[in-house]
């Protein structure tokens, strides 16, 4: 029998232990709220869990989708590349499910240009043991872009510090 697991599940499961004792959670692409609302149900009660998005209906239906915690997350409508001008403290876990939004305009999408710096403010921001997970669509053409830059940016990072975000996109 073969299982199969989608990178989103892969990156929730790479997250999943961390949020049990996570204080500030990112969900830094907001999109249609499912990792915002699985940041929220998995961190404990007083974890913050910040979301961004620069479309507002995006962040319409995340806060549709996660008004039973209202009490702890916080959308933010500006882009990922912003997360140092929002968030003070270290990050536990953040997730980037990189792309477009499903369901809306596919001509908006995530691009290497906001995406490295944001990646690059969010590794700054992780805290000792915290966890970053990137999801990454290469099958359109900001998509591989993306995944290409990022492979490279990560690739350069020091594997002593930076154990678990290499093994992640290694396997």
């Amino acid at each position: 029998m073969q299982l199969t697991t989608s990178a989103i599940e892969a990156a929730h499961a790479l997250l999943r232990t961390r949020l049990q004792t996570a204080s500030v959670v990112v969900d830094a692409t907001a999109g249609n709220g499912g990792d915002t609302l699985f940041l929220a149900e998995n961190s404990p009660p007083q974890a913050r869990v910040y979301a961004f998005d620069i479309q507002e209906q995006a962040l319409a239906e995340t806060k549709r989708k996660t008004a039973a915690y209202s009490d702890k997350v916080c959308c933010i409508a500006v882009g990922h590349e912003r997360v140092d001008e929002y968030i003070a403290e270290p990050v536990d876990a953040a997730i980037f499910n990189l792309g477009y939004l499903p369901g809306g305009d596919h001509a908006v999408t995530t691009t290497v240009e906001s995406t490295l710096p944001a990646v690059g403010h969010m590794l700054e921001k992780l805290s000792l043991n915290g966890v970053l997970a990137i999801v990454a669509y290469p099958g359109h053409e900001a998509g591989q872009e993306e995944q290409q830059q990022l492979g490279m940016l990560l690739a350069e990072l020091p594997r002593k510090i930076h154990r678990r975000t290499l093994s992640a996109i290694e396997s």
